[in-house]
């Protein structure tokens, strides 16, 4: 497609599809091809007050809606979001790169959420007591906040967004979405779908755009919840001017998820594992374990078959056949991913496999990475401790569990961390100790089912409740507890 031929994408507000005035916007780029597919638009703080006060005026009725009926359009969702699939994945590979599998995995756990979120009848259930003291009774009970925001990443364009919208709107909220403005075209066509659902008009919006957008967001009075994923420093930069603001805010930050690997391994089926983990997506997911701690004697025969099964992934278009894994979003992540590579060689890391861009025939201008595994890799260096974001596994060596659990724990990230072995006291020593909100025992991503919360700890999640099942019911609802009296009065004549 040639430049002169990319759409301007479109905001969604108030039932109806409109064109930003802003007269800013951005390229989004296939990045196996280079080629611009669209052009994005970074909407004013006027289109988002817009959408917000949208969202306010259908709280009004949409609050007042029964919640039984309030979830029949996530039933039509779910069909048509199964009906759609193919098209949707397609449109992730072509605007994220990750290959085509990867991108009907992605949807296959969205939709999973909003199964879940179905059943919100049952899951926002409050609780009473009777006779707390003589004659009074003690009610709690789940009332929506008005409207929210979900500010969604790159990697994850179809799926994240799932993560929120379905609990939003099932607990009687109204909700605003502000896509990743590198891939603003998976959420056009998801918001095209929901049009079918039907939601009354204001209570979903998408509004597109980048900082100022974010910022309109936060700072909007009327708008009473942000949901946010991406990297640690803007979690960390929404969750205080979300916080300073008076909103809930959930903020999930970066990763660095180590894989402890025991002698007792099995390394097959190990290696296997750890080469989707690390190279899946191209790295870019916030599961992937991105370092490998191993202990003892496992070290040999691990990067034996680690260096054996990273050598032989195929890289390429995510469309095409046979592809194990695609192109990294941007050509600034590719030059920042192979930056990363050189300063760990600089600070004593060995090359095992990669360390430089991967040459794809055809696709002479995507912005593919090969990929890479670093040995001897300090866990204290930069390469160590940053969140490389890409296919690089850095790989450093212990002499017990012990010492491998110390260098787990001895990070600022506590997305996720897992351990390779077949000693059930090993396994329950790690998850006894390891400092993170998800554990994978011979798993590689340790992603929770949507009845399970995302969990996240330390400098990966800044908030209190998670997204998904149960804490997506509470951070979507809040408390409220009626202590009543109704004294006899049995002189009144009905």
């Amino acid at each position: 497609m040639v430049e002169s031929a990319a759409e301007t994408l479109l905001n969604y507000v108030g039932g109806e599809w409109r064109r930003s005035h802003s007269e800013a916007r951005l390229e989004v780029r296939n990045p196996a091809t280079a080629e611009t597919m669209a052009f994005v638009p970074l909407s004013a703080k006027e289109e988002v007050d817009a959408a917000v006060q949208a969202g306010v005026t259908a709280f009004r009725e949409w609050r007042n809606t029964p919640v039984v009926d309030r979830i029949q359009p996530l039933f039509k969702v779910k069909r048509l979001l199964e009906d759609n699939i193919e098209e949707i994945a397609r449109t992730i590979t072509n605007e994220a790169g990750k290959t085509y599998a990867e991108s009907v995995a992605e949807m296959r756990r969205g939709i999973e959420n909003v199964e879940v979120a179905i059943g919100t009848p049952m899951m926002m259930q409050g609780t009473n007591n009777e006779d707390i003291a003589r004659g009074i009774d003690e009610h709690m009970i789940r009332q929506p906040l008005g409207v929210v925001a979900a500010i969604t990443p790159f990697n994850f364009p179809g799926m994240i967004p799932l993560w929120y919208l379905p609990y939003a709107v099932a607990t009687g909220n109204c909700f605003l979405l502000k896509p990743s403005e590198k891939v603003p075209m998976t959420t056009q066509l998801l918001f095209r779908l929901l049009e079918q659902a039907g939601f009354p008009k204001g209570v979903l919006g998408l509004v597109n755009g980048g900082k100022d957008t974010v910022d309109a967001i936060l700072d909007h009075p009327d708008v009473k919840a942000v949901s946010f994923v991406g990297s640690t420093p803007v979690a960390k930069y929404i969750y205080a001017r979300a916080a300073a603001n008076g909103k809930r805010a959930q903020c999930q930050g970066g990763a660095k998820n180590p894989a402890v690997i025991m002698p007792d391994a099995d390394m097959e089926m190990t290696s296997r594992i750890l080469t989707d983990s690390a190279f899946g997506c191209a790295g870019q997911r916030c599961l992937a374990i991105s370092s490998v701690v191993t202990v003892g004697d496992a070290r040999q025969e691990f990067t034996e078959r680690m260096v054996a099964s990273a050598s032989g992934r195929k890289v390429g278009y995510g469309l095409t056949d046979g592809i194990d894994m695609g192109p990294v979003i941007t050509k600034e992540s590719k030059e920042r991913i192979l930056g990363l590579v050189e300063k760990g060689k600089s600070e004593g890391a060995k090359v095992l496999v990669g360390g430089g861009e991967a040459d794809v025939d055809g696709f002479r201008d995507g912005y593919f990475v090969h990929p890479t595994i670093l040995d001897d890799v300090d866990p204290k260096s930069t390469v160590g401790t940053t969140e490389v974001f890409g296919p690089v596994l850095s790989m450093t060596h212990a002499r017990d569990l012990d010492e491998a659990i110390a260098i787990v724990n001895d990070r600022r990230y506590g997305n996720q961390a897992s351990i390779f072995t077949s000693s059930g006291s090993a396994a329950r020593q790690f998850r006894h100790q390891a400092i993170a909100g998800n554990i994978g025992v011979n798993l590689g991503v340790a992603a929770p089912m949507a009845f399970f919360p995302f969990s996240g700890w330390s400098d990966s999640f800044f908030g209190d409740l998670h997204a998904q099942g149960a804490h997506g019911i509470e951070f979507f609802t809040q408390t409220k507890v009626v202590v009543e009296r109704w004294p006899q009065d049995w002189s009144r004549t009905f």
